[in-house]
């Protein structure tokens, strides 16, 4: 018997292999990533529950030794950081046989990246708005405690004050000093700054020269430069003040100052809805993100690794 004919192959069907959305998507998601590339990030996949817990220990002190006595022993009730997956979000289109007979195949180019972005967009987001809570935050979108004004990192931040100011060179040495002052490691750390801030810093001469140097990755990833060794980041979801409309954050931290959990990493998958004569195409993730090391104080079991600066929008 003959093989019946017109029939769908590979061939015919290629707009709608999985693997090829998959890879698009990924793709796609990983290049617009932005702080989520410069924190801690751990897998998840294939595990069962829907928390983790991380231990954070206390850090300890050395101890002189006398002569014909014992060491010291310390000793101290550790603590744990606990992540809850608890963020799943899709991104789903549903695309009639007619659109695929007649639409060109960059058509799925420009969905599987729009849902890359779409995803990526909202894992930073959830990131960003962690800024809330970091040294001894509010935890809300109101920025207050541990929150101080870009113009010079000293002032807080008042809500609905609208005291903040544009960043300047002084308050940025100044969150440098805080993050030193609390035995911050030097290596790892990154600056998250607002479009705002970016024409800011592009408007100030000393960050034409050797104190700010941009590198191949500012396409890939956000990354404009590197600013007293720290790599510059813009995104455009800067988290937004509540007090005022027109204040946006800055944040610099350590690479541990939060984790980013993924159970279910970006993934896409395509079903033939045959009763609506269409292929309906969803791209998901399922996730939790943490605060790690933003405690309220240095005498904290962890002691805070990330500041954020208030600037106007």
């Amino acid at each position: 018997m003959a093989f019946p004919t017109p029939a769908v192959t590979v061939t015919t069907a290629a707009t709608f292999i999985p693997e090829i959305w998959s890879d698009e998507i990924v793709a796609s998601y990983k290049k617009n990533l932005v702080l989520a590339n410069a924190v801690m990030k751990m897998s998840f996949k294939g595990k069962k529950g829907d928390t983790v817990h991380v231990p954070a220990p206390t850090r300890g002190s050395a101890s002189a030794k006398a002569a014909s006595t014992a060491v010291t022993l310390i000793a101290a009730t550790e603590t744990e950081v606990t992540i809850s997956i608890n963020k799943h979000y899709e991104y789903s289109r549903l695309i009639e046989d007619i659109v695929e007979a007649q639409a060109l195949n960059s058509l799925r180019n420009f969905y599987t990246s729009d849902a890359g972005y779409a995803l990526a967009k909202q894992v930073d987001t959830d990131l960003v708005q962690l800024g809330r809570s970091f040294n001894g935050g509010a935890g809300t979108n109101v920025y207050a405690t541990g929150s101080f004004i870009g113009g010079d990192g000293t002032s807080a931040y008042v809500a609905a004050s609208n005291n903040e100011t544009a960043l300047t060179d002084v308050a940025i040495r100044r969150t440098i000093q805080r993050l030193d002052d609390n035995d911050t490691p030097m290596d790892n750390r990154f600056f998250l700054i607002p479009p705002s801030s970016r024409n800011t810093l592009m408007g100030l001469s000393r960050y034409t020269e050797q104190a700010f140097v941009g590198n191949g990755n500012a396409i890939r990833n956000g990354e404009i430069g590197q600013l007293y060794g720290i790599p510059v980041y813009t995104s455009s979801n800067c988290d937004t003040t509540s007090g005022s409309a027109a204040a946006r954050v800055c944040l610099m931290g350590h690479r541990d100052a939060m984790v980013l959990v993924e159970q279910v990493a970006v993934r896409s998958q395509v079903q033939y809805k045959q009763e609506y004569l269409a292929t309906l195409y969803t791209a998901d993730t399922l996730y939790g993100v943490a605060n790690l090391r933003a405690a309220a104080s240095t005498g904290a079991a962890l002691s805070a690794s990330a500041f954020a600066l208030i600037v106007p929008a």
